[in-house]
């Protein structure tokens, strides 16, 4: 069984005297930012220069500097920029600035399990990352509670580093809900398997599938995208709440008795054989080697497939049904406008 902590066995001094420097003011950089101010840490943002995020981050009364001279000052370095940036901003503006021992914390293992990052001996390397979008870490901790946080440590140069990470973890507000004790590998690998098989990967191709297999056989588009993609939140809704017998015991008789019948039709014994070859892709570093290359080559295979699948029938049938629903008519104007600048 896992290890989890809570807030008494944290202790906010430690990190209360410490400068943390936040590199990012993204979904999790906002968050992380505004949480450990609020616990009485002294924070400073480090954006790159021009970034849109220096005003929003000037706004809410944090001090922003550039990269660089962020980490100068810093006891403690977040590393939030996204996966395929942050060994571009580690060489460049990170590594040459580090203070003697500074610790150098992230949110996700991706850069240090599979090598883009390796820091030198002589600091602390430890990951608090949060279960949870970073508007709603922030939001729960404006309400006195917290998400859940996973905690570990890949390399202990102080022999406090543990500490050290709990005690971010609580200034966060994540050991008010639990800190659980894993390991970099074990983050990675799970958070990049849960993604490419199920989360985003394996519902997203089972919906189209779905969608795709009543409109070849003569269904109407929109009663299609109702049946198999705008339902899907009620249902995980109800097993977010309680589990898969919550979403069972929710469901009428007769969705019951199809999803112990029909379910296994669908996900065959297959299903699981391409998600252990995704797993192994994983735990190999082929996937990372495959997302690094491509984005380093400007991400045309990442753009191509991108383009490709916004232009699904689904979604321009999903554009359509999502303007019936008055309370939610803006909802694909964060994603649609921009998007052929991405």
């Amino acid at each position: 069984m896992a290890e989890i902590f809570y807030d008494d066995d944290a202790d906010l001094s430690l990190i209360q005297s410490k400068r943390v420097a936040i590199i990012g003011y993204g979904s999790q950089g906002h968050a992380h930012a505004l949480n450990l101010r609020d616990s009485g840490v002294e924070v400073v943002v480090g954006l790159r220069e021009g970034s849109t995020s220096v005003a929003k981050a000037k706004e809410q009364g944090l001090e922003v500097a550039n990269v660089a001279e962020a980490v100068k000052g810093a006891d403690v370095v977040m590393i939030l920029a996204p996966d395929q940036s942050q060994r571009l901003i580690w060489t460049q503006d990170v590594e040459p600035n580090l203070k003697e021992g500074a610790a150098i914390f992230f949110a996700h293992g991706f850069n240090v399990h599979f090598g883009y990052i390796t820091p030198s001996a002589d600091h602390d390397i430890c990951m608090v990352a949060p279960k949870g979008p970073g508007h709603t870490v922030r939001r729960q901790y404006e309400e006195g509670r917290g998400v859940p946080v996973l905690v570990c440590v890949e390399q202990d140069a102080s022999g406090r580093a543990f500490e050290l990470a709990l005690s971010y973890a609580k200034a966060v507000g994540g050991t008010r809900a639990g800190a659980i004790k894993t390991t970099f590998r074990e983050e990675t690998e799970t958070d990049l398997f849960g993604e490419q098989s199920v989360l985003c990967g394996g519902i997203s191709q089972l919906i189209t599938y779905g969608f795709e297999t009543l409109v070849e056989a003569g269904y109407q588009p929109e009663m299609a995208y109702f049946e198999v993609c705008h339902e899907m939140k009620l249902i995980v809704d109800l097993i977010n709440e309680g589990g898969l017998t919550k979403q069972r015991w929710s469901c009428s008789d007769t969705a019951e008795y199809g999803d112990y019948v029909s379910g296994p039709r669908v996900v065959t014994p297959a299903a699981k054989e391409g998600m252990k070859a995704v797993l192994a892709d994983i735990q190999s570093g082929a996937f990372a080697k495959r997302f690094i290359d491509d984005q380093d080559a400007g991400a045309p295979e990442f753009k191509k497939l991108r383009a490709e699948h916004a232009a699904a029938p689904i979604e321009k049938t999903g554009q359509e049904i999502r303007k019936m629903f008055s309370w939610n008519s803006a909802v694909d104007a964060d994603y649609t406008e921009g998007q052929a600048g991405r």
